[in-house]
Parts: structure tokens; C-alpha cells; sequence
């Protein structure tokens, strides 16, 4: 679209002014609307995007200004009429409607002189509400060597947002981890706060979150602990090129014994349809682990993304 954008200005102001509809938007059989901006209009219009619909209103509005008032009101009134339809989808759909998400696979096989094997599975499901926003993330990490286990890890964790704004709203967050080699068999994690969408843009979207937590671990010592902690996250993602994107996710619990550091990094390329591939990288840091467990574990994946 935007390789065009030159010779869709000069084919705008080429055409003659030709009188559109009278009952297609407020005002509109008061001033001609030229037959070439009309169809460019109705075009992007039925394509469903609006990054589309705003360029060609743009240039439109440029090349006519006589009819910059009646083609911003057709604009305006297709969001209107979208932005009501989507509410009353949303208010008759069920709970178990609307989610969308993304599945992650990956993994390996060797043999030979190396028998070892590994995978790795991620889910991430969202439901978008009026007021309410839902998000569930799944994520397991296997790996052996000759028959023996090297990495077992497993995460699963609920977030409810209660939406005050485009921007502001609340949280409550529940999660479920388990890591052997990182030195604790269970443990559990609750924390309610604020979040704040800081960036939000077609293109650059930044969420943070801060606010208390409680922490009850199971360590690999035979030890338990039960901790009140602050709990921060960061979201980050990034639109480089049309199916190209960077994201970063990093989340933080701070306390008086182990406090926990985690961040993953990660680059995905649209392949066809709704498939893609993604290249990742994970570091957790453990600041107390027990005895015989190391504090920092990183894991890299390679895996192919299926979304819906």
C-alpha cells in the first residue's frame, strides 16, 4: 500500500467529481465526492483495514478538499458501525468464545555417538472483553542425555484484567512453576496490581505491571519457604516488517530470601497462513537457590508457531 501511495495521489486528482449516494453517510449527497476517490474509499472499506481506510481518506482529503468533510464522515461512520458491532459480539458471546492464542512446538533427536533428546511446548491463550481481558500461559521444557533427565521444567500461570481504561487497569495473577535443576520441586505464586499499557501502537506495544505477591516454594533440600513479594513484569512487542516482530517479556519477584529473575527474548517470522517460526532465548535467575543448584538457567528454542 504504501508503494503506492504516490500514484494513488495523482489518480486521485485526476478524475472528475462525480455525486456519490445521498444514504450513505451524513451530508454526503450535499458534496460530490470524485468516482475515483469513491471507489479507492469503498475498496479499502471492504478490505476490513483500517490502516488502509486511513491512507486512502488522507490522500482523498488532499486531492479534493471539497470533499475532505463528506469522505471523513463515510470513514468515520464504517469504525462507528464496527466498533458497535464488535461490542454486541462481545456481549452475546459466551465465556468459552472469542479467545485467541498460540501454540509452540519444538524440539530434537540425536543418536549415534550422542543419544539425547529434548522439546519444547508453549500456549498462550487471550479473551478480550469490554472490561475484562483473560490470559492463560502453559510452557513445558524436557531434555535427556543417554537416558538421563538434564532439564524439566514447567510453568503454568492465569491473569484476569479488570480494563479502567484504554490504558490503566488491574490485575490479579495466578502461576504454578516446577524446576528440579533449579533447585525447588513446587511452587506457587499469587500477586494482584496495576498495569499500565505505556506504548500502544499498530506497530509498538509496551506493559508493565508492578504489585504485591505471595510465594510458597518447595525446594529440592526439603525446605519450604512462604514469602510476601513484589511482583513486576514488562511486555514488550515490536512489529518490525509486515510478519516479522521482536519481543521481549521479562517478570521480576523480589523478596527477602530467593527472589527470582526471568526474561525471554524472542524474534518470529510469519511462514504461511498461520504458521511461523520463532527463535527464543530464556534466562531465569535464582538469587538463594539450595545447595548443588546453580542460579542462573537459559534455554534456547527453535520452533515452529501455530496461531488462531
Amino acid at each position: 500500500m504504501r508503494a503506492l501511495l504516490p500514484l494513488i495521489a495523482v489518480l486521485l486528482a485526476s478524475f472528475p467529481s462525480v455525486a456519490a449516494a445521498a444514504d450513505d453517510a451524513p451530508d454526503e449527497s450535499r458534496v460530490p465526492i470524485p468516482a475515483a476517490i469513491r471507489s479507492m474509499l469503498d475498496a479499502a472499506i471492504d478490505s476490513g483495514n483500517d490502516g488502509d481506510v486511513s491512507v486512502v481518506v488522507k490522500y482523498a482529503r488532499l486531492a479534493d478538499p471539497a470533499s475532505a468533510d463528506a469522505v471523513l464522515a463515510i470513514a468515520q461512520k464504517w469504525r462507528n458501525d464496527r466498533a458497535q458491532a464488535r461490542q454486541t459480539t462481545i456481549r452475546q458471546a459466551s465465556m468459552f468464545d472469542l479467545w485467541s492464542g498460540r501454540a509452540e512446538l519444538g524440539g530434537y533427536i540425536t543418536t549415534g555417538n550422542t543419544d539425547s533428546k529434548g522439546g519444547s511446548a508453549v500456549l498462550d491463550l487471550t479473551r478480550e472483553g469490554l472490561q475484562w481481558r483473560h490470559k492463560f500461559h502453559a510452557q513445558a521444557d524436557y531434555q535427556e542425555n543417554a537416558n538421563i533427565t538434564t532439564r524439566e521444567h514447567y510453568l503454568a500461570s492465569y491473569e484476569p484484567n479488570y480494563k479502567i481504561d484504554d490504558r490503566l487497569y488491574v490485575y490479579g495473577a495466578a502461576q504454578y512453576e516446577a524446576d528440579r535443576f533449579l533447585g525447588y520441586f513446587n511452587r506457587y505464586s499469587a500477586s494482584a496490581g496495576v498495569g499500565y499499557s505505556a506504548i500502544k501502537s499498530p506497530a509498538i506495544r509496551l506493559d508493565v505491571e508492578l504489585g504485591p505477591a505471595f510465594r510458597q516454594t518447595a525446594f529440592t533440600d526439603q525446605t519450604e519457604q512462604s514469602n510476601v513479594a513484589a511482583r513486576g513484569t514488562l511486555a514488550f512487542n515490536w512489529k518490525l516488517l509486515p510478519g516479522l516482530s521482536v519481543t521481549q517479556n521479562a517478570a521480576a519477584y523480589v523478596q527477602s530470601s530467593n527472589s527470582t529473575l526471568s526474561g525471554t527474548t524472542a524474534v518470529n517470522a510469519k511462514l504461511i497462513g498461520p504458521l511461523s517460526a520463532a527463535l527464543s532465548y530464556n534466562v531465569q535467575y535464582e538469587s538463594m537457590p539450595p545447595a548443588g543448584s546453580v542460579s542462573t538457567d537459559t534455554t534456547s528454542r527453535a520452533s515452529l508457531v501455530y496461531s488462531f
